[in-house]
């Protein structure tokens, strides 16, 4: 007979528990997101009057961060501006749905899901972005309306 964790034994009741927390838990970040989403598709991140803060990297050094623009990039999107959104942060754009695609690929193969190699190649790679865009003359500068 199996045992459990718990050293007793194991039953088909121990297998369902474990998964009935699943739905619940997708339903609650499915509405997160959704939410978020509409608030982003809503409120014009462009307008410099708009309720969302300033960078705190930004304010601090005057440098875009690798992820300045992610607002008004997702906001472009959802308003079906690919080429506004390019503009915006092509970076994010790019490497989240990447390297959401990898962590979920890795993890249904039950393996490691970021090795030590490719958090390194993650690190470097937003250190040279960052460095990049903050470069005179670079030509995908983040957007502010009227600003």
């Amino acid at each position: 007979m199996e045992r459990n964790s718990g050293g007793e034994p194991s039953t088909r009741c121990d297998h369902h528990d474990s998964h009935r927390h699943r739905v619940p838990i997708a339903i609650g970040t499915g509405a997160l997101l959704a939410g978020a989403l509409g608030y982003i598709g809503f409120t014009n991140p462009h307008d410099p009057q708009s309720v969302y803060p300033q960078c705190p990297f930004k304010m601090l050094t005057g440098w875009n961060c690798p992820f300045c623009g992610g607002l008004r990039m997702m906001y472009d999107l959802l308003h079906g501006d690919l080429p506004a959104s390019i503009n915006d942060n092509l970076f994010a754009l790019l490497g989240i749905p990447l390297l959401v695609g990898c962590v979920l690929m890795r993890r249904h193969q039950d393996r490691t899901v970021l090795p030590f190699g490719a958090v390194l190649t993650i690190v470097a790679v937003t250190v040279a972005w960052t460095v990049l865009r903050n470069l005179p003359g670079f030509p995908l500068i983040p957007t502010v309306l009227g600003g």
